[in-house]
């Protein structure tokens, strides 16, 4: 069974997780699971360093340990789709220009309708019900958190609100480690970081020499924590408390 929900605090912050190659993924459990720290997760079907992508068989165990550890869990697209241009047709149909960086489209663009975009969240979900055994939320963050209101409007007519980040909340584990440091990203992280920020980091960045986790992941935890900082996941999170109540949350 999940483990019961954080007691609420005056200044809770919000981690999430997107997918990445995984090789530091059980690192990042034992640090979640240690400082008793729930997260939320978004999930695309990525290249993982071991197994057959990031919402593989390979990993399922992985997945649904966490999701008995009372984690939560959301889409990141199908394919780590992202989004690059509008298109406007003729028709008055908006359509998306996109390049998914996982997959066999991977590294071409295409012009996709809104009802595919929306097959590519929905792909990431059923799979995460699949290996979790719990309904994702009805969220989702674009891969690079690029959108535009548009594509906003079209996932949200097929029932995902999007999650971006706070600008403290970039926790700079995809810059690279020769001229951003652990210990400065860090140091930087501790002292920006404010009541209500959405943090974001990844299982996993490949172009990294220095890994950014587990390394900063449990000392950031901790030093929160001393400032009096709680965590929580997004299911806690007042902007999005509407919307998933509308959608049965």
């Amino acid at each position: 069974m999940p483990s019961a929900a954080p007691a609420r605090c005056a200044k809770p912050v919000y981690l999430t997780l997107d997918t990445g190659h995984m090789g530091v993924a059980p690192l990042i459990a034992e640090v979640l699971q240690r400082q008793q720290v729930r997260v939320t997760f978004f999930a695309a079907n990525e290249a993982t360093q071991q197994g057959d992508g990031t919402l593989g068989e390979h990993w399922a165990p992985w997945w649904r340990a966490r999701a008995a550890e009372g984690h939560a869990f959301a889409s990141h697209t199908w394919d780590h789709v992202y989004w690059r241009a509008d298109v406007p047709g003729a028709d008055g149909q908006m359509r998306f220009r996109v390049k998914p960086s996982a997959g066999p489209d991977s590294g071409r663009e295409s012009v996709i309708e809104p009802a595919a975009y929306c097959e590519t969240l929905d792909r990431a979900s059923r799979r995460l019900q699949q290996l979790t055994g719990q309904k994702p939320l009805p969220l989702f963050r674009a891969p690079g958190g690029k959108t535009s209101p548009a594509l906003l409007a079209a996932a949200r007519q097929c029932g995902y609100a999007h999650v971006g980040w706070a600008p403290a909340g970039f926790l700079g584990d995809e810059l690279p480690s020769e001229r951003f440091s652990n210990a400065a990203l860090l140091d930087k992280a501790l002292r920006n970081i404010r009541p209500g920020d959405i943090l974001m980091a990844h299982l996993g960045i490949w172009s990294r020499r220095d890994p950014w986790a587990p390394a900063v992941l449990e000392p950031l935890i901790e030093g929160l924590k001393a400032r009096g900082f709680c965590f929580a996941t997004l299911r806690e999170h007042p902007d999005y408390q509407a919307w998933l109540a509308q959608k049965g949350f």
